[in-house]
């Protein structure tokens, strides 16, 4: 399938939950370090080349983008200003961003929409807190303050529309629940920096962990001394891991070593697929809910790529 050029490095792709031929891309300037965002809303064609329907530009970096589950043409983003912003496909580009929260203190650096209650989404921030909003409300309904330092990744529970969990610097992951004044669970799961955190779409009870050490650790939360599996095969950090939506047991991720990979933790030879076609950092990988088997990735390349699994992602 065709790539997409952006102009600026690429941080996060998302496919659509409504239409199977869309993705969202978050980019940000300069690496994310000091310049511009912009995001872009693409369709894939199964004949000629990716269209882009959208594009918003932001004043500073894009590191995140989260589909709303309810409405189709809504999007929420996560800014290097600390902001999160909602962007709304059907209403007319001088009307977007539709809503722009500005609570953070730090960079935002996740957002996730929840697939459940599907009225609220979560952004978790470098000033070390995670955040709960609705859609309806110009505030926070919540901000959850434990961990030590940045959290990079915070995920809703797939089944429960009041369990999440978070992934921090501070080496642990959290679960938590929005019906209880702490976390729920504390993971001690890296000896370093812990980038990204997924739930098993399967198993309500099953989690995914990549880090700084390079290492996919999966764990099963009603027994968490010992991960049920390891999975060492990135040379460099993992930066972000996710469950398919269609075999319980299959996880793909992405790495400082510009490799996306694709893994079955419960087989003994788990590195399934590995894909080289980045040249820079990869940075954000998803799979597609509608089409099994369907891939996106991004990188500071400057590039986003959709492909088949077992197909090469540079084919045309």
């Amino acid at each position: 399938m065709p790539a997409f050029k952006t102009p600026f490095n690429g941080y996060a792709v998302k496919f659509s939950p409504f239409y199977e031929q869309r993705l969202a891309v978050a980019t940000a300037q300069n690496f994310g370090i000091l310049g511009n965002g912009r995001i872009h809303v693409i369709d894939l064609s199964p004949a000629g080349p990716i269209a882009e329907i959208a594009a918003y530009d932001t004043a500073d970096g894009v590191y995140d983008v989260s589909w709303s589950e309810s409405h189709d043409s809504l999007l929420v983003a996560a800014v290097a200003d600390g902001s999160v912003k909602l962007y709304d496909l059907s209403l007319p580009p001088t009307s977007n961003p539709v809503r722009s929260l500005s609570e953070h203190t730090r960079e935002t650096h996740s957002v996730d929409y929840n697939a459940v209650r599907r009225d609220s989404f979560l952004s978790s921030s470098w000033d070390d807190t995670i955040k709960l909003w609705t859609i309806d409300r110009p505030t926070s309904v919540r901000t959850f303050k434990e961990h030590a330092y940045c959290v990079y990744s915070a995920a809703w529970n797939p089944r429960h529309a009041d369990v999440f969990a978070s992934a921090s610097g501070d080496c642990t992951a959290r679960i938590w629940d929005v019906r209880e004044p702490g976390s729920t669970m504390i993971l001690p799961a890296h000896e370093f920096e812990i980038l990204s955190c997924d739930w098993n779409k399967y198993d309500d009870a099953v989690i995914a962990t990549s880090s700084v050490d390079k290492s996919i650790k999966v764990w099963d939360v009603r027994n968490y001394r010992v991960p049920v599996a390891v999975l060492n095969g990135h040379g460099y950090a993992v930066r972000k891991v996710k469950f398919s939506p269609h075999r319980a047991s299959v996880i793909a991720s992405c790495s400082y070593d510009m490799t996306v990979c694709l893994w079955d933790y419960m087989v003994e030879d788990s590195l399934i697929g590995r894909y080289d076609h980045h040249t820079e950092f990869a940075v954000g990988v998803d799979m597609s809910v509608l089409v099994e088997g369907l891939l996106a990735s991004t990188g500071w390349d400057e590039f986003a790529y959709v492909w088949q699994h077992g197909t090469d992602p540079k084919a045309p």
